[in-house]
């Protein structure tokens, strides 16, 4: 496994539903510590109370879109390391061309299933294991 099952995640989303099943995949992966936030600014207090080792954010979200969250999570000196995956509905090349510019560190379309989220979650880790090395 090249991630630590215990490693605080944070889900960001501003729907319910998605809030539970992305906890619910991420569970079956082996996570225990998950927490979440409704949208970017709540998420952005929790970061700077709590240290996390993944956050994963829905890109459409109101009043701070998942993307303005990542910058502003990127502009953060002491957040700004932190593995970052972007979920979103919608495929559009321009997001995900914004996002890469924004330092994304990995993005998921939805629908998605566990063995999705654990490879991109597998491949953010193991690039960050890359590059500490």
């Amino acid at each position: 496994m090249a991630f630590d099952p215990t490693t605080a995640v944070l889900v960001v989303d501003d729907s319910a539903t998605t809030i539970r099943i992305v906890r619910k995949l991420l569970w079956q992966l082996g996570f225990i510590n998950v927490d979440d936030a409704s949208d970017g600014a709540t998420a952005l207090v929790g970061m700077r109370a709590k240290r996390y080792g993944l956050v994963i954010s829905d890109w459409n979200m109101a009043p701070m879109t998942g993307y303005e969250f990542l910058r502003e999570v990127r502009a953060d000196p002491t957040l700004a390391r932190t593995p970052f995956i972007m979920v979103t509905a919608d495929s559009k090349i321009e997001n995900l061309v914004a996002a890469n510019k924004a330092s994304v560190s990995s993005y998921i379309i939805k629908p998605f299933d566990a063995k999705t989220l654990k490879a991109k979650i597998d491949t953010v880790f193991a690039a960050r294991t890359l590059i500490q090395a």
